[in-house]
């Protein structure tokens, strides 16, 4: 099953072949490469990466449903102020698609931390799904929207505006996320003095507004109630 948060943006996927194709890969991401099988951590509970950004348990869903929001923010530039034509089903493809097997590449730790799994270790997830969706047939558009969504980072560059606009969209939510999330961390030492684990999206976004509208001490407070202590 497509978990809720997912089936609304494959739910704007147009074309019924292609949205059935994306659906079977959401519904079970999985690979198998010889005779083993590989699965991994819970789409709805997986991080997007082990650094940097979306660090956390369900940063992988909310990366995806950023994504796509500045996705079709930027097809909407490109019609409307450019007169551009973007294939929205591709892009839409791509986006969810794009990171989908990360969470084969992570496995828990005994520590009760996110770590890279035995397959991790050897095969990235850039990799793995771009064999996996040219082993399923997907049409090439959507195929190299995947592959090239690390532009000028990764092994391929985008030489569609498809491709373009998910490079761009993956790169804006994983910079602005990333970013908020050192200066919640950096506010958050200042206002207690000590590092603070396990931080969310949503607890650095109100840090770095009590910042703005109370400083340390509301800060202060936050903490202490998100702690248990107040």
């Amino acid at each position: 099953m497509v978990s809720p948060r997912l089936e609304r943006i494959l739910k704007r996927i147009k074309d019924e072949t292609l949205r059935g194709k994306v659906a079977e890969i959401l519904e079970n991401p999985t690979i198998r490469i010889g005779d083993e099988a590989f699965s991994g951590l819970a789409l709805e509970d997986s991080p997007a990466a082990l650094w940097q950004h979306h660090t956390y348990s369900g940063g992988l869903i909310e990366h995806i449903e950023a994504t796509a929001e500045i996705a079709i923010t930027l097809c909407r530039v490109i019609e409307k102020v450019y007169k551009g034509k973007v294939d929205r089903d591709v892009v839409l493809a791509g986006v969810l698609l794009h990171d989908v097997f990360k969470p084969l590449t992570y496995a828990l730790q005994e520590n009760g931390s996110v770590g890279s799994s035995p397959l991790g270790e050897k095969l990235d997830h850039l990799s793995l799904v771009v064999s996996e969706l040219i082993r399923r047939n997907f049409p090439l558009e959507v195929v190299h929207t995947v592959c090239a969504h690390h532009g000028e980072y990764g092994p391929m560059k985008p030489k569609t505006l498809e491709a373009l606009v998910c490079f761009l969209a993956d790169y804006a939510d994983s910079q602005l996320n990333g970013g908020v999330l050192r200066a919640a961390k950096h506010i958050a030492r200042e206002a207690t003095g000590g590092e603070i684990e396990g931080l969310t999206a949503r607890e650095a976004f109100k840090i770095v507004h009590l910042k703005a509208a109370e400083g340390l001490e509301g800060v202060r407070k936050f903490l202490e109630k998100r702690e248990g202590r107040i």
